[in-house]
This record gives structure tokens, sequence and C-alpha cells, in this order.
């Protein structure tokens, strides 16, 4: 486990402050610091106070995760960030807070995908990926179907949402239902005490001659809103339980659908499930029931790691490493729309850094 690489990343493309601490595939730290009450007053995440938010969380969080981890700086082989996609102004800041430390400890930075580092994280808990890995990442932002032979170098997209992503789908929903923000949690929850045959929500791009692995969800979204809106209308109580359970079935149905049908199609025996909506429990067990029928093995990391979070930066990172893929400039920008087709962001030229000023690192990192 010594020889491992050992890796720090940093995750802030959205509304959380995440650093993790990766030995190989062990975790050894992940902190996060999340601005989602701040948020949770406007009904869904402001991009300036995300920013704000991650400024003034960036030290404190790298500084738990190293105590957490028990290493210092200095015995990092690496700095991981994730440089895209995400909010620009967010990105930003972890950027050029990885940058900064790369910098100074004279550590060669690694600027990663965010989707890809979804996938990697699962590595962390339940060993390497099998190659090639067929991904499903559903997320306030994302709803892809990826196809992985290669998680450091080659991921190929199936097929993704062509308007609202799953989880703001979810977001979207709670709002209607006066259930505040974010709604995934809280819909799961009253899900269980309802009935998901309740209400015939339709399934979005589910008919023959649709794209096979493509989603759409603003028709659902737009059918339960009405719904709702026609009850409230007509002077009835609105049945929340039986929505949201019959609302989540609709989604769920149709992620899982769509996903065991790809490993079938391209011959995949694995599906691993990643993203916040992961932690989803109705996806979970419906995925378990299709991929146990389809023969195919199901791999999704426990609740804490599909949201967003440092530690699968630094997962994705620590395999960088491991495979030796080529740093990343200092020149590294953050790219708000980064393809999942580009895991990592290689540099032209590597930097030695000698020309920092020893007495300045000893000062920053002693």
């Amino acid at each position: 486990m010594a020889d491992e690489p050992l890796v720090l990343g940093i995750e802030t493309s959205c509304d959380e402050t995440g650093v993790g601490i990766v030995r190989g595939t062990t975790l050894l730290a992940d902190a996060v610091a999340s601005s989602v009450d701040t948020h949770a007053r406007f009904g869904g995440v402001v991009p300036e106070i995300a920013s704000r938010a991650h400024l003034e969380a960036m030290v404190p969080t790298i500084e738990r995760a190293l105590k957490e981890a028990g290493v210092g700086a200095r015995d990092l082989d690496g700095i991981a960030v994730t440089a895209g996609p995400g909010l620009a102004g967010a990105l930003l800041v972890g950027v050029s807070a990885a940058k900064a430390y790369a910098y100074a400890l004279n550590k060669p930075l690694y600027g990663v995908n965010h989707l890809a580092s979804h996938i990697c994280v699962d590595q962390l808990e339940h060993g390497p990926l099998p190659e090639p890995t067929m991904a499903l990442l559903v997320s306030g932002g994302h709803s892809s179907l990826l196809l992985a032979p290669d998680i450091t170098s080659d991921v190929r997209p199936l097929g993704a949402t062509i308007d609202d992503a799953a989880g703001e789908a979810f977001d979207k929903i709670a709002r209607v239902l006066h259930l505040g923000f974010p709604g995934g949690p809280v819909i799961d929850r009253l899900a269980k005490e309802g009935d998901p045959k309740a209400i015939a929500f339709p399934r979005g791009l589910s008919g023959p001659r649709d794209p096979a692995y493509d989603f759409s969800f603003s028709g659902l979204k737009t059918s339960v809103a009405r719904w709702i809106e026609a009850k409230r209308a007509a002077g009835e109580d609105v049945p929340v339980r039986d929505v949201a359970a019959s609302f989540q079935e609709a989604v769920v149905d149709v992620l899982t659908r769509k996903a065991v049908r790809a490993c079938k199609d391209e011959g995949v025996g694995h599906l691993m499930i990643g993203g916040g909506v992961a932690a989803n429990s109705r996806l979970r067990a419906l995925a378990e029931e299709r991929c146990e029928r389809a023969g195919i093995r199901l791999r999704v990391p426990r609740p804490g790691l599909c949201t967003d979070n440092g530690a699968m930066v630094a997962a994705l990172g620590a395999e960088m490493v491991a495979r030796n893929r080529p740093a990343s400039d200092l020149e590294l920008s953050a790219d708000s729309s980064l393809p999942v087709t580009e895991p990592h962001v290689p540099g032209a030229h590597s930097h030695t850094h000698d020309h920092v000023h020893e007495i300045s690192k000893d000062n920053l990192y002693s």
C-alpha cells in the first residue's frame, strides 16, 4: 500500500466543497463543506453564492482532510481537481486552489473530469473497475449512459438527457409540492409511504422509435405539475405521497430499463451507477432487481460517495498517477462544458517549479 500513489482531490463543481485523500484505491479522508442550506432559501443553487462559499471553505476543508488522513501536504504524490463540467465560477475556485498547492509543494497537477470521477469513485468501495465499465450517471445536472474501456483515457457517451436531468426533475417536482430544496431526499422518503402505481405518469423516450439510450424528463415533470395543479384547482387535496411514489417510479423505471438494455447490447456484464440520484433507495432497489434478472453485476457506491465529493476526484487522480498519465500544466483552466470524452486535461509540457523559493514553501507548509 505504501507504494501506491497518495493523491489529494478537490471538487467544487457546484455547491459542495469536497476534499478527499486516497492512497491507490483506499480512501483515507473525505471532508465536505456544503452550502446547500444557504441555497435552499432560493429554491436552487445560486452560482455566486456557491463560489464565495468555496472560497471561505477551501483551506479549512483541505486542512481537515489532511488531519483526518494523518498525512502532511509534502507527503502527497499529486493534486487532482475537477476542471469541469460544472459552474464556471465554482470550478475556478477549486482549480485556482489546486494550482496554488501544486506550485508551492512542487507536485504534479491533474485536472480531471467530474463525470469520470463519479465513475472512478466506485473503486474506493468495490475495488478496481472492470474494463469496460458501463456507467449510469444521474445527478442534478446530468443523466448519462457511458461506456468506459479505460476510465483515464477512453470514456464513450452512449446516451444523455435531451432536456431536464433526473435530479433536476426531482427538485422541480419537490418545489411544486412545496417540499423544499433539495428535492431528491424528501421525495425518496415520502415515496416509501405512497403507491407507485397510483398515478400513471408518462415514461419519456420509451417508445420503439425513440433513441435507445437518451433520456427526457421534461414531459414527465410537466405532466406531474399539471396533475397537481388540476387537483388544487378542483379544491381537492393532493396525495403527496402517492404523487412522490408515482413520479419517482416513472424516473427510475426509465433509467434502469435503458441502462440494462445498454449492458445487453454492448455485451457488458457490469453496471455502475453514480451521481447524487444514485443515493435514491428505489433506484438502487429496482436496478438490483433488473440486473439480477439479466445476469448483470451491479456496483453502486454508498450514498455518501454518490453525491459530489473530493474522494472521487482523488480516486481518478490516483488512477492517473498509477497509469502514468501526463500531468496538467499550471496554465490549467476551468471548463464548464468539459466533455466526458476528456477524462482529464493533460498539459502540453511539464513544469519543474524549481524557481519556487524554498523559504516561501516552508512558510506555507512547514
